[in-house]
């Protein structure tokens, strides 16, 4: 059994720069790809970005890409989520996943989830 549990959400200027963390608990992070979701009020769930659990495959929405960045350190069982030059439309709750072997985009692929974060970006 994996428990995670997020953090570091908040309210910025658009523009602005936040970075979200998982912290892993009940087993070791080793081989379980962990991916970041997230929910706009009104919107379904939708892919952020993922990671293999080498940290050397990594996978981001369209909508993210060369704004994000995933990352994973092992030895703290803790994961990443560095989000720059946010827009208003990335406003949602932020949740991050994880799945024995490879990363992937889809949602119902991922085993256990945190409870979500608040992220908040102001014109």
């Amino acid at each position: 059994q994996v428990q995670l549990a997020e953090s570091g959400g908040g309210l910025v200027q658009a523009g602005g720069s936040l970075r979200l963390s998982c912290a892993a608990s009940g087993r070791t992070f080793y081989q379980y790809a962990l991916g970041w979701f997230r929910q706009a009020p009104g919107k379904e769930r939708e892919f952020v970005a993922a990671i293999s659990w080498s940290g050397f495959g990594v996978d981001y929405a369209d909508s993210v890409k060369d704004r994000f960045t995933i990352s994973r350190d092992i030895a703290k069982n803790t994961g990443y989520l560095q989000m720059n030059s946010l827009k208003p439309e990335d406003t949602a709750v932020y949740y991050c996943a994880s799945k024995p072997g490879a990363r992937s985009r889809t949602e119902s692929d991922y085993d256990y989830w945190g409870q979500g974060t608040q992220v908040t970006v102001s014109v």
